[in-house]
């Protein structure tokens, strides 16, 4: 039998998704955006899926209690998707977490976790004596996955399908069922066409994306000359082939997401939308941090899906 937690209280939430950060990559710069990190709130779950750097005030800054948080979803290992993990769950620890939340996400996430409670050993210690806390660490539950269902419970339906991330063999796009909508999330990923057929009708496609005008910019600014560049093209996915993607996929609409280069004035969002249209003529959104999409009802998904279909 599947362990079965309690959920938080605090009654029912919005149905919505929230790009907390939009940016593909580790390094943040003045005033630009914050790595990847994403909210899904979808009937009475609280998902987060990434913890990149920036992702608890990101959440804080969506009006999310962090001693709310439910569920976090790791889509692979790269510092922009975990590096604050740790972090996130030891906030909202302090913030008042009183339930378990579960962390599923590709092997290698427990010694994450494993690590960050040896560095935090002596803060968590010392808070549990000195202000009568709850052990954080019977908080966490880690939960390793692999290509398949991840979770079925409760009317939430959690699928993953390896992409093609080189080096990294474990990353996973991930696709979440509830209530008759879906919304599927690319992770990192070079392009993949068996991602359209994992993700097809998928009310929101969230999908990472590179702008080709932008790669020799970021390269010779963050340096690494060829072997970055060569990196970027052989893990990404170039907009107009994301396009490609949402349109064999036929999905309701297209978020880009973790943009490369995310931080560059030169490559505006009309340089984004451009080079989508050109494969790609149904509902897009640019994504950046702090945007907030509403997601369908279902008899909304029910129109939206007759209509794709009969067009």
């Amino acid at each position: 039998m599947p362990v079965r937690y309690p959920r938080p209280s605090g009654g029912p939430v919005s149905e919505r998704l929230v790009i907390l950060g939009s940016k593909g990559g580790p390094a943040i710069r003045p005033g630009g955006p914050s790595p990847t990190s994403s909210l899904l709130e979808i009937g009475d779950r609280r998902i987060v899926v990434d913890c990149g750097l920036g992702v608890s005030r990101g959440l804080v800054e969506a009006g999310l209690a962090l001693s709310a948080l439910d569920l976090i979803l790791i889509t692979h290992l790269h510092s922009d998707h975990v590096l604050e993990l740790g972090p996130l769950l030891h906030t909202a620890w302090t913030a008042g977490l009183k339930h378990t939340v579960r962390v599923l996400g590709p092997v290698g996430t427990k010694a994450v976790w494993d690590g960050f409670l040896a560095s935090l050993r002596y803060d968590i210690d010392l808070r549990i004596e000195d202000e009568g806390r709850p052990d954080l660490r019977g908080l966490v539950s880690i939960e390793e996955f692999g290509e398949g269902l991840v979770l079925d419970e409760g009317g939430l339906a959690i699928a993953a399908l390896r992409v093609d991330h080189p080096p990294v063999t474990e990353c996973y796009a991930l696709k979440l069922s509830h209530g008759g909508r879906t919304i599927v999330f690319s992770a990192d990923t070079a392009y993949f066409p068996p991602l359209a057929r994992f993700a097809l009708d998928a009310d929101l496609l969230v999908h990472e994306a590179m702008h080709p005008a932008g790669v020799d910019r970021l390269v010779e600014r963050t340096g690494n000359g060829a072997r970055l560049k060569a990196h970027l093209i052989a893990s990404h996915t170039m907009a107009a082939d994301v396009g490609r993607i949402a349109a064999e996929a036929a999905a309701g609409h297209l978020v880009l997401n973790h943009l490369v280069p995310a931080d560059d004035p030169g490559i505006t969002e009309a340089d984004w939308t451009r080079e989508v249209r050109t494969t790609w003529t149904g509902p897009l959104t640019i994504g950046r941090d702090g945007l907030e999409l509403m997601l369908p009802q279902q008899e909304q998904k029910g129109k939206s899906h007759e209509a794709r279909h009969t067009a």
